[in-house]
């Protein structure tokens, strides 16, 4: 199984919008790196994203510019920031899909990756909005191995 993490992109202050919708500037992060993974030649069984406004939008726009089907993104809860890594390590293997994109926040998803790969909180991935982590694992999750962690910069510069 091929489980790919993301940061939802830069989202607007609450201040500016108690929804936190994702910000200009995220959309063209977004866009960048949703390209690179096309370049990539990254394709999905499952997009899944947390319930929160930004990582749906994040999930849409990867979704449109790879050519998943918008109306088969999936969201839940246990992939919101707060969220224990249990639930989503549980939602993950109930799915039974074999290449998976998960788009979340922080502190969720250093959390989740952390647990993936066999640590409580030992594994310290500095996650950034708009960048991409590929954990390769066994069907049950007992097992994992950090493929590739990519940065927002590492995906723009790819998108070409």
């Amino acid at each position: 199984m091929l489980i790919h993490l993301m940061q939802h992109g830069a989202c607007l202050p609450k201040e500016a919008d108690p929804a936190q919708p994702i910000s200009p500037v995220g959309i063209d992060q977004i866009t960048r790196s949703a390209k690179a993974m096309r370049s990539l030649g990254l394709e999905f069984d499952l997009i899944v994203a947390s319930t929160k406004l930004r990582a749906v939008q994040t999930a849409e726009i990867i979704a449109d510019t790879i050519g998943y089907p918008t109306r088969a993104i999936d969201t839940s809860d246990v992939f919101k920031p707060s969220a224990q890594p249990e639930k989503a390590l549980s939602y993950i293997e109930e799915c039974n899909r074999e290449l998976i994109l998960v788009v979340g926040h922080l502190p969720s998803l250093p959390r989740l990756a952390s647990r993936l790969l066999g640590h409580s909180d030992g594994v310290q991935l500095h996650f950034s909005n708009g960048g991409l982590t590929s954990i390769e694992a066994s069907p049950t999750l007992s097992q994992a191995t950090l493929l590739w962690h990519l940065q927002p910069k590492h995906l723009s510069l790819m998108s070409g």
